[in-house]
This record gives structure tokens, sequence and C-alpha cells, in this order.
């Protein structure tokens, strides 16, 4: 990515930024807006995060903060879509100095009450 990538930045502009050199132009809108909603909740959750600072903790706490109000294959997308660019910023500058932080991260999320459909049944009498 761009040179004026630094370990201070902010990991939601690092995030934003890696979406727009890698994902603008590469994926359909319904999934590019996928990715943008991503990095709106992760400026919310972790608005102080600094690349640098990502560490395996840091990255579970901001998922299980994610999955208190997602259910599982939301906070499954979430955790996806993060871990191309945070594998990225492994690779790049040496941004991040442990290998790999979305590595063996347990994903928890929300159990939505749903009720159950009514089912019709056939009554002979």
């Amino acid at each position: 990515m761009q040179q004026e990538t630094d370990k201070m930045q902010l990991f939601y502009e690092y995030y934003k930024q890696w979406i727009e050199v890698y994902k603008k132009g590469a994926i359909r809108d319904a999934t590019m807006a996928k990715y943008l909603m991503t990095q709106k909740w992760v400026e919310k959750l972790a608005p102080e995060l600094k690349v640098c600072e990502l560490t395996r903790t840091a990255y579970q706490k901001l998922l299980n903060d994610y999955a208190k109000d997602h259910e599982r294959q939301t906070t499954l997308d979430f955790h996806h879509q993060l871990k191309g660019a945070i594998l990225d910023a492994v690779d790049e500058l040496s941004l991040i100095h442990i290998s790999e932080p979305t590595r063996r991260t347990p994903i928890s999320y929300a159990v939505f009450c749903l009720k159950k459909k009514k089912t019709k049944t056939n009554r002979t009498e």
C-alpha cells in the first residue's frame, strides 16, 4: 500500500484506506457497502485503536463488542472483512509486531429470540 501508512495511524483509517486501494472497483457495489459498514463499526467500537496496538486481545475485544448486537453469520462476515486488511498490515512495513492477530479468534454472537412459525394442521373430522 502507500508509504504514508504508519504504525501510529488509527486502525479504522488504515482500514478505510485499504478498502480504497484493494477493494474499490474490484468488488460489487453491494459488497463494497458491507466493507464500508464494517469500517463504520470499527470507527464506532474502537475509535482510538492504532494499527500498532492491534494485538490478538484488542482484536478479540473488537469482535466481542461487535458480536453483542449481531448474529453469528454477520459477525463472521465482519471478521473476514477485517482479516484481509490485518493480514496486509502484518506484511506491510511490519506495521503490526505480532505474527497474526486474527489467528485463533473465537467468534461469539448475539442470539436473538425468533418466533416459531405456526404450522397449519389439517383436521379431518
